[in-house]
């Protein structure tokens, strides 16, 4: 063979295996500059420099690869944007990720590893992930889902490392043009019931209970086209989602309005779930000791519990519930005196905060455990994997709906404390 034509045809093969060939992986002697991406070993995820919206500021950010529709789903720099394209994402001498802006001569975010990492790759997970050994080999001592922004990948974690006291939990940007800490989030509160909160600020915006387990197992409850699983064990309480159709790229995000939504794309993104939304799903919607029915055939979606009347008359009769319910004929109630429960069937269950769990009580023993305390005002219990749950409540019942089957909702009976008068008006236990 022509020797001219075999180092040709040599160089031909190695530019195109250079071209064909993703990089996922920053080494000490790598580094990533404005315009250079890295690319995840399948192509589903890059990684580099972006500017979102209408903004001309640059952040490094992680995106769906081969959607055409620019979607970034999680932002190192959020709160430190870059004027200009001067930034550069390396490994330092300390083996911690850095971006740093060269027209300012600064470092605007950087990683803090636990130990001494020596590359960096971009997973197919979206994850970002520091290892301790060369070409994304050895331990992983930071990665970017124990840091997550304003989006939940599957497989990411809502939740607490009771090893290490790190939360995982999401925070929505404050623009579209502007990727830094807004005031929404969406966190996982830990209750003896822990339940998801959508939060502004620190105010409820909307709130999913659930029955986390106490063993190492998990609780998966499938709807539509994902599986939610549920993990509360000595070292972890995380809740996280792995989507059934794998193919078909999905995410949960909390948006910059305050809307905390599930997306899947099928050539478009299409949404699943959005909260909150109309009548019945906004915190509180009834006020307290209220619950919300929205197909109780009436025209005021709003109903007292059993037991309880509108503080307010003329408050409720102009559909205002803000004002919730009150205690009925509170001067003649009296504790041990014939008090029984009445039921509120298939409910969300009223907010946690000040909710006791009892673990393998029957029906009887836990409706027992909730009479035998003046101050507890309701009781339900629920089967799982671990064994029967019985939740006690001693505060306001607050944020109780009537369940409509939906992709995260769940619905239980409540038992609501009545006093014996009411009781003996009850002629149905069951509502």
């Amino acid at each position: 063979m022509n020797p001219e034509k075999w180092v040709f045809n040599l160089l031909l093969s190695f530019l195109f295996f250079r071209i064909c060939t993703s990089i996922d992986t920053l080494t000490p002697n790598r580094s990533i500059k404005d315009g250079n991406v890295l690319v995840s070993s399948g192509e589903t995820f890059a990684l580099g420099f972006f500017s979102p919206g209408n903004s001309s500021r640059r952040y490094v950010g992680i995106w769906y690869n081969k959607i055409p529709e620019h979607t970034v789903v999680w932002v190192a720099n959020r709160n430190s944007g870059i004027n200009g394209t001067s930034g550069v994402l390396s490994l330092n001498r300390d083996g911690n990720l850095v971006i740093y802006d060269n027209t300012r001569n600064r470092t605007v975010w950087q990683t803090n590893a636990s130990a001494v990492s020596y590359s960096a790759r971009l997973l197919d997970s979206g994850n970002l992930v520091l290892f301790q050994g060369d070409r994304g080999s050895g331990g992983g001592v930071w990665q970017s889902f124990d840091h997550p922004t304003n989006t939940l990948l599957p497989n990411m974690k809502l939740g607490l490392d009771r090893r290490t006291g790190l939360e995982w939990f999401l925070t929505s940007w404050k623009s579209r043009d502007d990727p830094s800490t807004g005031e929404y989030s969406f966190r996982l509160e830990l209750n003896e019931v822990p339940q998801l909160i959508l939060l502004k600020g620190s105010t409820r915006i909307w709130r999913l209970p659930t029955l986390l387990k106490r063993d190492q197992g998990s609780a998966k409850a499938e709807d539509m086209a994902s599986s939610i699983t549920q993990v509360n064990n000595r070292d972890e309480v995380y809740a996280s989602y792995t989507w059934i159709n794998a193919s078909n790229p999905s995410t949960m995000f909390v948006n910059e309005l305050g809307y905390f939504k599930m997306v899947q794309w099928v050539g478009k993104w299409v949404e699943f779930y959005s909260v909150p939304g109309d009548q019945c799903v906004g915190y509180g919607w009834c006020g307290a000791y209220g619950y919300c029915d929205p197909n109780n055939g009436q025209d005021f979606e709003c109903t007292c519990l059993p037991g309880y009347e509108p503080r307010s008359t003329e408050e409720w009769n102009l559909h205002d519930a803000s004002g919730g319910c009150i205690k009925k004929r509170e001067e003649l109630s009296m504790c041990g005196n014939g008090e029984g429960f009445v039921k509120v069937a298939n409910v969300k269950i009223p907010d946690t905060s000040k909710a006791h769990v009892w673990m393998s009580l029957s029906m009887h023993q836990c409706k027992d455990e909730c009479l035998r305390n003046c101050s507890c005002l309701a009781y339900t219990r629920a089967e799982g994997r671990a064994g029967a749950i019985c939740v006690t409540w001693y505060g306001n019942l607050m944020d109780v709906k009537r369940y409509v089957r939906s992709f995260l909702d769940g619905g239980l009976d409540l038992y609501v404390r009545v006093d014996a008068v009411e009781l003996g008006m009850s002629l149905c236990a069951e509502f």
